[in-house]
């Protein structure tokens, strides 16, 4: 079995070397830097078809791994150590972030702007609600990311509701933080992707039996 190791060593070593050479000048801790994740520019890009369905879509409830709905940035290490860095933190809560995203990146993709985090409990038009469970999200600098989401897609009226998994690995270049989150990024355009397909195919069987 696997023995996760959390150290903040690395950062306090580093803080007491910079004290040292200040010497009677004093030391102040460095400021963290924030970081948020973005929303697809590509996707703007896709032309979704014309069916003719005006949509709403709610994209909630979001969830994350424990281990990472946290403020800091949590990596692992080649060892499969944990490091959660004081200095490299989420500008908002993960989870709130990742669903802004999503959001972002399904209103892009299906070419309406009438995709939101918040139910409002809207009657109409017809709701398309999405569900999404991030059960891994792994940062490995320099190396890659991984997302791997469970998301459910509930259709309007009473059918049933589209079930998916989707697993999205993108590469990383550097031990650079924004290159972490700018492949995080990448990530979650490629499960909203997913998400963004099983609603238009919903969308489209609505319109055909309409027709």
């Amino acid at each position: 079995m696997s023995r996760i190791v959390i150290t903040r060593r690395g950062c306090f070593v580093a803080m007491a070397l910079a004290c040292a050479v200040a010497g009677l000048a004093g030391c102040s801790s460095p400021s963290p830097t924030f970081y948020a994740l973005r929303a697809d520019d590509a996707a703007a890009a896709v032309q979704p078809a014309a069916t003719g369905v005006t949509m709403d879509v709610v994209v909630g409830p979001v969830t994350v791994p424990e281990m990472v709905d946290r403020p800091q940035i949590v990596t692992r290490n080649a060892d499969n150590t944990i490091q959660m860095n004081e200095f490299a933190r989420w500008a908002a809560p993960l989870k709130s972030d990742i669903g802004r995203v999503i959001a972002a990146d399904l209103a892009q993709r299906l070419g309406t702007a009438r995709v939101s985090t918040v139910d409002l409990g809207v009657a109409t038009p017809p709701v398309w609600r999405v569900r999404v469970d991030i059960v891994r999200f792994d940062s490995l600098p320099g190396d890659s990311v991984t997302i791997e989401a469970q998301w459910a897609v509930r259709p309007p009226g009473h059918r049933a509701s589209a079930l998916g998994r989707t697993v999205a690995h993108e590469s990383v270049a550097s031990h650079d933080y924004g290159a972490l989150v700018d492949a995080h990024d990448r990530a979650l355009a490629a499960i909203s992707a997913d998400i963004a397909a099983a609603i238009q195919a919903d969308r489209a069987a609505v319109t055909g039996a309409t027709n």
